[in-house]
């Protein structure tokens, strides 16, 4: 039998080491906090649990679907009431977006110049966007949704990392930004984008610790990384790194200088949700939530209505998130700070200023890794640099979302498995 350590117990690491569980390997967790989940959190706000990181999924995709029905949670499984976001701009709410890649949308009108696209080539989303729609799309569509993944402007985030599909068709020779942007996203269909768990992706995680039992050691950090594989004094066959790109280099970078010096160049954004629990006679707009263009004078990137994007949570369910790529000022600030902002900010954009009945501030310090232009490049020096017996998982490969991380660890557990065999 083999015996695998597994570091970090996000959902990558925990999926990692369940399928490793799963393969007849004797798999050890070790987390250096003292809860295990990463970046997925839920709190108790009053009588109700809130995700208080990730809250959603995409649908599209089939890793969390069929994660929860082999662990029991298919009907835990809940469907957004349908209301659609709207954008804050010029300092007030304006309409919601139309049909977009990421906030690029497929049928804006393009600048009467040809599309120059050299196949294989990158560029940010912003340059792309910006060359052919100006400056007013990025900074009112793009930057807006691409901030609220990637915690980074437009001008700093991948085409083909962030984008394979569109990429992908800009490749094939597609004769405008638009059709290219159509072609990528198919046709019309009116089924439901994202998913949620009823009770929050505390469910997932207390079935993931379930089937995992006693593998899991909390407060338990690993301060260094060495080939052979020793690890808090004790030897393994073979290791998986599920954390992010920031720890994997301080870990790596000592005694496998070459894959500390190619994970360095992913960098990592910092931010903050603040999650409010407001009066339930409170009115809000039927939205599922407000997107913030660049250059508005408040602090938050995006507000969700949480209880009116989701009809099982209380109505005056709102989260606010804070933090960029290199504006991390906001982040440090106090928990009384933080949601003094949350409150000024949603007094600005919805005009609430009722008193919450309950507050939770949630900092993610290097928690959201940002694809700059080139990040494929830099996953293949990642790759080449790291050696048998050790694989990489996490958010900081082919997506940030809660599905790529799941299918980047069963991708690690396959290259181990591999290696060991």
């Amino acid at each position: 039998m083999s015996n695998v350590a597994v570091v970090g117990a996000g959902i990558s690491g925990l999926v990692a080491a369940l399928r490793l569980q799963q393969a007849g390997a004797r798999v050890t967790v070790f987390e250096s906090g003292n809860r295990v989940g990463g970046k997925l959190r839920s709190e108790m706000l009053g009588d109700q649990r809130l995700d208080v990181g990730a809250e959603a999924f995409l649908r599209r995709r089939p890793e969390v679907l069929d994660l929860a029905a082999e662990l029991g949670l298919a009907d835990e499984v809940v469907e957004p009431a349908g209301r659609r976001p709207a954008l804050f701009a010029d300092g007030g709410l304006r309409g919601g977006f139309g049909r977009t890649l990421m906030g690029v949308p497929s049928d804006a009108d393009e600048v009467r110049i040809p599309l120059r696209w050299n196949p294989g080539a990158d560029a940010s989303i912003g340059a792309l966007v910006r060359s052919r729609l100006g400056d007013e799309v990025v900074e009112r569509s793009v930057d807006p949704m691409v901030s609220g993944v990637f915690a980074a402007h437009a001008d700093d985030v991948s085409v083909r990392a962030a984008l394979p599909a569109l990429a992908a068709r800009l490749d094939d020779g597609a004769p405008s930004l638009g059709e290219a942007v159509r072609d990528a996203l198919g046709e019309p269909d009116d089924s439901p984008v994202f998913g949620a768990f009823r009770g929050g992706y505390q469910q997932l995680l207390d079935a993931l610790t379930e089937r995992l039992g006693d593998r899991i050691m909390l407060g338990a950090p690993v301060p260094e990384v060495r080939p052979g594989w020793s690890l808090r004094g004790s030897m393994f066959d073979a290791v998986v790194l599920a954390v992010p790109a920031p720890q994997v280099a301080r870990l790596v970078g000592m005694n496998l200088p070459e894959l500390g010096a190619a994970v360095s160049k992913i960098p990592a954004a910092s931010s903050a949700l603040v999650t409010l629990r407001l009066p339930d006679d409170v009115e809000l707009p039927d939205l599922s939530g407000v997107l913030v263009a660049s250059r508005e004078q408040v602090s938050a990137k995006a507000l969700t209505l949480s209880g009116r994007k989701w009809d099982h949570l209380p109505d005056g369910t709102v989260r606010l998130s804070f933090g960029r790529l290199g504006v991390s000022r906001i982040v440090d600030d106090l928990d009384s700070g933080l949601i003094a902002a949350a409150r000024d900010d949603l007094a600005n954009i919805l005009g609430v200023t009722v008193e919450p009945t309950h507050a939770h501030v949630q900092r993610w310090y290097e928690g959201i890794p940002v694809y700059l232009p080139g990040h494929r490049e830099t996953l293949a020096a990642i790759d080449a640099a790291t050696p048998s017996g050790l694989a990489l998982a996490g958010a900081y490969f082919d997506g940030v979302g809660v599905p790529a991380c799941i299918a980047r660890a069963e991708r690690a557990v396959e290259r181990v498995l591999a290696d060991l065999s």
